[in-house]
């Protein structure tokens, strides 16, 4: 019998791929919606939809991304990432369906000297991460059966990402000057997706770190971009300061998988794998 897995801000970059993923799984029906189809800061209308639809599975992956915008922006992002998640996390709990919240790196300050696990505190420096921290927050305030799942420098084949723009500018400029003094982890949609649907399939409730393995620099990341997609580039390294943006991005969000090694999840492959996949694909 196939469960019934509803997924918001399915027009979203993550979104989109959860949708092709799970709706390429014969074992799975898929709802997917979009801001226009699901205002998720709408209590009444969150409700009514889950009431109508009852899914097994919500995977919210709505949310309000313009982390600089959110500087200035700040009530708009804590209505759709904090009071948006309550509803969403309430009306799950009213069906008894699983959630999996979609978070961020962006819970940490970036001043840690080494990978962060799920276990260590987190310390939000911007208000994106701040309205991300209070989403999972009402997550594990309202719900009992939840994943919480905090992903970093994410780009897949939809929406806008790091790595289109990178190729997009390759094309256009002999030389691109990139930040190598802010290190992470790269994540394809695609494999955050798959983890997802293992996630799912059980009961080992709680939050994990889920990115790519390995960590590099916005600098490393792009240099390997432009090795993968056999192109010629001037590339410069530069600092953070060269680049002023309105929102403090934490210069260390290496995650330590602590969670999938725990729970007995395999382990995710190299982000060199992963990218050197997608760009295999999407030429």
């Amino acid at each position: 019998m196939s469960q019934k897995v509803l997924i918001t801000g399915a027009n979203g970059q993550l979104g989109r791929e959860l949708v092709e993923y799970f709706s390429n799984k014969n074992d799975f029906e898929v709802f997917g919606y979009g801001r226009h189809e699901l205002d998720i800061t709408n209590q009444n209308q969150v409700e009514k939809l889950f009431s109508l639809v009852k899914p097994n599975i919500v995977i919210h992956s709505a949310a309000y991304t313009k982390v600089d915008l959110a500087e200035t922006d700040v009530d708009t992002a804590y209505l759709v990432n904090s009071v948006g998640t309550r509803n969403i996390a309430v009306a799950a709990e009213n069906i008894d369906s699983k959630l999996v919240y979609i978070s961020t790196d962006y819970v940490f300050d970036g001043t840690s000297g080494e990978p962060y696990n799920e276990f260590m505190s987190t310390s939000p420096i911007g208000v994106y991460g701040k309205t991300k921290l209070a989403g999972e927050e009402f997550v594990s305030g309202f719900h009992n059966k939840y994943f919480i799942v905090r992903t970093s420098w994410v780009y897949g084949k939809h929406g806008n990402n790091f790595v289109k723009t990178m190729l997009k500018m390759a094309n256009e400029k002999d030389s691109l000057s990139v930040v190598h003094d802010q290190v992470g982890c790269p994540t394809y949609t695609f494999d955050l997706a798959a983890c997802i649907s293992e996630l799912i399939k059980t009961s080992k409730y709680g939050v994990y770190h889920v990115s790519n393995s390995g960590m590099c620099s916005w600098y490393e990341f792009a240099k390997a971009i432009f090795e993968e997609a056999g192109l010629k580039v001037q590339l410069n390294a530069c600092t953070s300061k060269e680049f002023p943006r309105p929102a403090p991005r934490p210069a260390y969000s290496v995650f330590d998988h602590m969670s999938l090694r725990l729970n007995g999840f395999k382990s995710m492959r190299h982000w060199k794998e992963a990218i050197a996949e997608f760009i295999e694909k999407n030429k």
